[in-house]
């Protein structure tokens, strides 16, 4: 299934929440709360209980900007793994590159933090790591590359205009230097995604 790349703000109204990285006041679900095609403020469609796993599936790939096979290959391993599999299915998304990146505030938003990934702007332990699906472990150093540091970009990132600007207590920033540090292992009550995991796991589990 080939990734989404329409509007983005047709996901926030679609899914309840603020997923774009457009300004406050810009986003289209700030302005109508209901979702796309719904014209009606008081009326709802009533969704079944597969509807509404489905739903909260969707809405979790959307936050975090995954296909639909690489999702299902997460949630096996999560299943797979000691522990409440919906807890470890967040840590393993939160583990991600690409939102590491993010929640250090190094990029506007994650499908942003994917490009500066993609495009080879960051190194991990000091070696170039252009995969947004790398798991970053504890102790791990994301820094940018030298030469991305003297670009527009990172001056755009370096002012805080627009970025993350609350970095979790698993990783330590300094976006002085272009430079973080993963301290721990995702911490699931600091995971400010509202996602039900606990209907993507059902969801998995009828299939």
């Amino acid at each position: 299934m080939a990734r989404n790349i329409g509007p983005k703000c047709k996901d926030c109204r679609r899914y309840g929440i603020k997923i774009c990285s457009k300004p406050a006041g810009k986003c289209a679900f700030e302005k109508r709360k209901t979702p796309p095609g719904d014209f009606s403020p008081t009326r709802r469609r009533r969704s079944s209980e597969y509807g509404q796993q489905l739903k909260e599936k969707q809405k979790a790939r959307a936050i975090y900007g995954i296909l639909e096979r690489q999702f299902r290959n997460y949630y096996r391993k999560a299943n797979n793994m000691e522990g409440v599999t919906g807890e470890r299915l967040l840590q393993l998304l939160e583990s991600r590159l690409d939102n590491t990146v993010y929640r250090l505030g190094f990029s506007i938003s994650r499908s942003h933090a994917r490009q500066i990934v993609g495009h080879g702007h960051i190194k991990v332990n000091g070696r170039k790591v252009s995969i947004p699906s790398y798991q970053v472990k504890k102790g791990d150093q994301i820094t940018w590359k030298d030469s991305s540091m003297n670009s527009s970009m990172f001056d755009i990132i370096k002012s805080g205009e627009g970025v993350n600007q609350t970095v979790p207590r698993w990783l330590k920033s300094n976006i002085e230097n272009g430079s973080g540090e993963v301290l721990s292992g995702p911490n699931v009550s600091e995971i400010d995604t509202l996602i039900d995991t606990r209907q993507i796991i059902e969801y998995y589990s009828r299939r």
